[in-house]
């Protein structure tokens, strides 16, 4: 009968257990559907680079073309191929997605775990390097304007391949594809989310194909995957590979992105998708193409669209458009984010953000930032009015930020894990030789367009270390004017600064609990007021991507258990968007002295009024840029999620 019993038992736990194999197979379409994901925007960039790669590197009105011969094309296929090996597959893939800030990736990810460590452990280096790392991200900025401009007109100019007279249309339906793409930002990217990983899946199924077909009319191109075809172009050929390096590293752009979206699909679906799909496709592409220019060197004017047949040139046209749109929507999210962490992080004012989906957090809209792109995007598409004129300036934001990121990583291995130096010294050297190669290439197309990225990046650079150092500033001053908050409630509390309680809530927001808010310290002083019940916040942004909610709040009562005024300190990820209103109803009743009315309650924000001093605290230009940066900060009522009917903003003048 126990036996029974047990039997029994066990039978009930069955059944209230899904099957194992159930199980099982719902986690492996959790999985499918994240890879579907990963593939639909993570992999646009570098996935569209084969329709331009080749086409460039033979490009005849190349300031220092590389001659079409067998050894030439062997080599040049072979160099794509290790290069995007050891690039994005070794430093990406196998290295830098290791080095993650709470799951977040990415360059900005990587300077914030380079802060943190310089705080815990001081140390000059790391804070050179987390400026060098701000350059980076600088040049993101530029390769969020390049990346659309080059993208859909490489797209739409296979129109040429299909049909000559077309040639003149690329440019205008170039710009109305850009306008219309950056007109639907604020809708979200959630509802055409769900068919980005399916077209890009067609995508990488349809070009791969062709590959195997150019390859199959001439086998003899596999002979490329021997690292000796590239080490031979390379050094054997040095005066024409040099420079050929320049257009050879449009097959590693985008590998930025496999790191920077990591926080939204993890480490292991980025890796699937790529080592499964989207590398073996763009192999089996490059080989193609190398093979129809062996089989005839005039094909090196559009060796992509070349290799398919042509009854399927106009449908690849439109799969190449739609592609490459995928491609520019995910850089210019990545922009988004760029942006909103870096205000996060002080590095740019607060910017209005609206969240475009419910369910997934990286989904935001950054409208300034959004029109910004869009006029550069146009500008560029206008000026150059080709893919191939816009390559010179392309490869230099991508060396630049590939060389950065590998740096950055290096020291984190060294600082974080403890990596030997002799396995750091080695993997370095052989990674940043490769970088550097890249980057030196580059500069000699500085005349011929590379100085536009650099342009961007400077500037953005520029703007980013001028807001911190001003925003340094006028914290400075502004705990001048402000006093200590402890010594204005002991004030307070002993009468020294008579003023009428009126009846309900008063939130004040701050910086910190160690200095008086400017709003708080004027209604007292010119009104002689304050409320029952007084709430001093401060909100910190953390350098992690999220905060629990039970790690959120910290109350502090300043010293008095029953004079109604707390501080309250708020944390917030650098992903994250502060909500005020919902922050404060997790506060514990039994810390608040008092019942806190919400519902009612009043919320006080100082706003500064800048302007230039005589104080040499920043070259005179400088000031200009910093006042001139604030006029593109958000409402602050509307960026904490405040009532607009129940916030009060009380002025003051500070100088820089």
């Amino acid at each position: 009968m126990a036996d029974r019993g047990d039997e029994g038992t066990a039978d009930e736990a069955t059944a209230t257990r899904p099957p194992e194999g159930r199980r099982s197979s719902a986690r492996d379409t959790v999985r499918l559907a994240v890879v579907i994901g990963a593939l639909g925007v993570v992999f646009g960039d570098i996935g569209t680079s084969p329709i331009y790669t080749l086409q460039t590197v033979f490009n005849p009105s190349d300031p220092h073309p590389v001659p079409v011969s067998t050894q030439n094309v062997y080599g040049v296929v072979s160099l794509i191929f290790w290069s995007v090996t050891v690039i994005v597959t070794v430093t990406y893939i196998l290295l830098a997605m290791r080095a993650d800030n709470e799951g977040e990736g990415g360059i900005m990810a990587l300077i914030t775990l380079l802060r943190r460590w310089s705080s815990q452990h001081g140390g000059r280096t790391a804070v050179i390097l987390a400026g060098l790392g701000i350059f980076g991200a600088s040049l993101f900025f530029g390769d969020s304007m390049i990346t659309p401009a080059i993208s859909v007109l490489s797209a739409v100019e296979g129109l040429k391949v299909v049909e000559p007279s077309l040639g003149s249309a690329v440019v205008p339906i170039t710009a109305v594809i850009i306008v219309l793409l950056f007109l639907v930002q604020r809708r979200g990217t959630a509802a055409v989310g769900r068919v980005f990983g399916p077209i890009m899946i067609l995508w990488f199924t349809v070009i791969g194909a062709c590959g195997v077909v150019g390859i199959t009319d001439h086998p003899d191109i596999l002979r490329a995957l021997w690292p000796s075809y590239a080490l031979g172009f390379l050094f054997g050929h040095f005066g024409i590979s040099f420079f050929a390096l320049a257009a050879i590293v449009l097959a590693v752009t985008g590998a930025e992105a496999l790191y920077a979206d990591m926080g939204h699909f993890g480490r292991r679906a980025i890796t699937r998708g790529w080592l499964f799909l989207v590398f073996p496709a763009c192999v089996l592409s490059y080989f193609g193409q190398g093979a129809l220019i062996l089989e005839d060197p005039d094909n090196i004017s559009s060796p992509f669209f070349l290799l398919v047949p042509d009854w399927g040139r106009w449908p690849m046209v439109l799969l190449a458009t739609a592609a490459t749109v995928i491609a520019s929507q995910a850089v210019i999210t990545g922009a988004y984010s760029v942006a909103s962490q870096a205000a996060q992080l002080g590095y740019l004012p607060r910017l209005r953000i609206a969240h475009t989906s419910e369910s997934t957090i990286g989904q935001i809209y950054v409208p300034w930032i959004n029109w910004l792109l869009m006029v550069s995007v146009l500008t560029l598409v206008f000026a150059f009015r080709s893919s191939t004129a816009l390559a010179f300036a392309f490869g230099m934001a991508v060396t630049g930020t590939i060389t950065i990121t590998t740096l950055l990583f290096f020291y984190v291995a060294r600082a974080k894990w403890g990596t030997p130096v002799w396995l750091i010294a080695t993997g370095a050297t052989l990674l940043l030789t490769v970088d550097l190669l890249f980057v030196a290439a580059n500069l000699t197309k500085l005349v011929h367009g590379a100085w536009l990225p650099l342009l961007i990046g400077l500037t953005a650079f520029t703007v980013m270390t001028t807001w911190q150092r001003g925003r340094a500033i006028v914290t400075a001053e502004r705990v001048r004017h402000e006093g200590s908050l402890r010594e204005f409630v002991d004030q307070l509390r002993g009468g020294e600064r008579p003023v009428l309680e009126v009846p309900g809530t008063a939130v004040f927001l701050n910086r910190g609990k160690e200095t008086a808010p400017l709003a708080m310290r004027a209604n007292v002083e010119h009104n002689h007021v304050r409320h029952e019940q007084v709430v001093i916040l401060s909100i910190e942004t953390e350098p992690v991507p999220r905060v629990p909610d039970d790690q959120r709040i910290t109350v502090d009562g300043l010293g008095y258990g029953d004079d109604g005024i707390i501080h309250v300190t708020a944390r917030f990820g650098y992903v994250e968007t502060p909500d005020v209103p919902g922050t404060l109803a997790l506060v514990d009743p039994a810390q608040t002295e008092g019942p806190l009315h919400l519902e009612q309650a009043s919320y006080f924000l100082s706003k500064i009024e800048l302007q230039r001093g005589k104080e040499p605290t920043m070259a005179p230009w400088r000031k200009r840029l910093f006042i001139a940066t604030s006029y593109i900060t958000a409402d602050a009522a509307e960026h904490f999620g405040l009532p607009q009917d129940r916030t009060v903003i009380m002025g003051s003048h500070i100088e820089v």
